[in-house]
């Protein structure tokens, strides 16, 4: 694999505080305003911020996949929510810290200390968090799929 990779993202301003992204190598538009918190900010529509949090957490997630798949580890399901914090640091606006709540259903019991370093390794290899000077606060959660009891 190559050292270097590029990702197009362009923004184009439609009105108010609203705009739409594109990348040539997509096929969907997303559009992308303001937050509500600020001013003239629009409620239902993406905005940076929830981009960079979104970011952090597909990262994880796909990271996850790669990582469990070399690793063999067998799970039913994963999902991760994530939690931006925006607060004011030395004067400035910024999203201060991220955290990080995978949910990874395995199918025994014996799989959880394997399946927590996997998801730890995952955290650890994210190119996005390893990327951004937020704090990442990372709080795996590992549940064992409840066998099926046969009367």
């Amino acid at each position: 694999m190559a050292q270097e990779h590029f990702y197009d993202v362009t923004v184009q301003w439609v009105s108010d505080r609203k705009g739409s992204m594109t990348s040539t190598v997509l096929d969907e538009q997303i559009e992308v305003a303001t937050p509500p918190e600020f001013p003239k900010g629009m409620a239902g529509i993406w905005s940076p911020e929830h981009l960079l949090v979104a970011a952090v957490n597909s990262c994880l997630m796909t990271t996850f996949l790669a990582i469990a798949e070399n690793s063999k580890l067998t799970f039913s399901t994963f999902t991760s929510k994530a939690v931006g914090k925006l607060e004011i640091v030395e004067g400035k606006y910024m999203i201060s810290e991220i955290t990080l709540i995978p949910t990874l259903e395995i199918l025994s019991e014996d799989q959880r200390e394997r399946a927590f370093k996997v998801l730890q390794k995952s955290e650890a290899a994210c190119l996005i968090s390893n990327s951004v000077k937020s704090r990442i606060i990372f709080q795996p959660q590992i549940l064992v799929l409840a066998e099926e009891v046969v009367a």
